[in-house]
């Protein structure tokens, strides 16, 4: 049996960590990732996710030289995404030490681009990263970090993405982002089912049962951002809840109290 992933998310904002709620990110966790990095590596984390929300396009040069800082210290599959738009940026990252790349509004606005990277480095390395949000009582996947309505709606989104190259979905609710009431569980587990590849499921934790209960939905993963830098030994206290409901997790050692 395939053992399920716990990956920690970091999402910055001109190169510092911050805590994101409803796509909206003010408090500063860390001034430095590498800070946060370093913790996760003893954390017995499986993986990390970076994102640059940095509302500018002018940030991408500064976060691929903070993905090169975070990669020097980063012991676990990295994979970052953030204004991801041509060949040439994807190449840069990739050479500072990302292992996959997550994309975006690329889903919805070049599609050759998604083709093209998937091709190139093979759909392991693509992930699509799927913001979803409720609209007039209707769920729609939006892009350019949260802030435009495709119209489209999840399945419909996911399929699509997967037809284009995706890899892995990288699943997050707008409504649910910092909102402390787990991940959007109804839209998530119509997703795992409908789609071969893996879903991560991010958003809204604040309990360790929520994650049990991503797994549930269906993810193959499941991942966290804000809860994880404000308890010590965060990741691998979650890896021992997991255990002890019956998830198949990696275990590195004891859990340190």
């Amino acid at each position: 049996m395939l053992k399920k992933r716990l990956i920690a998310v970091l999402i910055l904002r001109e190169g510092q960590v911050v805590q994101s709620v409803r796509f909206k990110h003010t408090n500063v966790i860390h001034y430095n990732p590498v800070h946060a990095v370093e913790a996760f590596n003893k954390w017995a984390v499986d993986e990390l996710v970076v994102l640059n929300v940095t509302r500018s396009a002018n940030s991408a040069a500064q976060f691929a030289e903070a993905v090169a800082s975070i990669s020097r210290h980063c012991f676990v599959p990295l994979a970052v995404g953030g204004w991801i738009t041509d060949e040439a940026y994807a190449t840069t990252l990739l050479r500072s030490g990302a292992d996959k790349l997550i994309l975006n509004t690329a889903f919805a606005d070049d599609t050759n681009l998604v083709n093209m990277l998937a091709a190139r480095h093979g759909r392991q390395c693509i992930i699509a990263s799927m913001d979803v949000k409720l609209n007039e009582g209707k769920q729609t996947v939006h892009v350019d970090r949260g802030r435009r309505d495709t119209g489209i709606e999840p399945l419909e989104w996911a399929k699509r993405a997967v037809d284009n190259g995706a890899g892995e979905i990288f699943f997050n609710s707008v409504d649910h982002d910092g909102a402390r009431k787990g991940y959007a569980l109804d839209v998530l587990g119509r997703i795992c089912a409908a789609v071969p590849v893996p879903v991560i499921a991010f958003g809204g934790v604040f309990s360790w049962d929520h994650l049990v209960q991503g797994i549930s939905a269906g993810a193959e993963a499941v991942a966290a951002a804000n809860i994880f830098h404000y308890s010590e030994q965060a990741t691998r206290k979650a890896k021992a809840f997991l255990a002890e409901a019956g998830v198949s997790v990696r275990q590195e050692g004891r859990l340190l109290t």
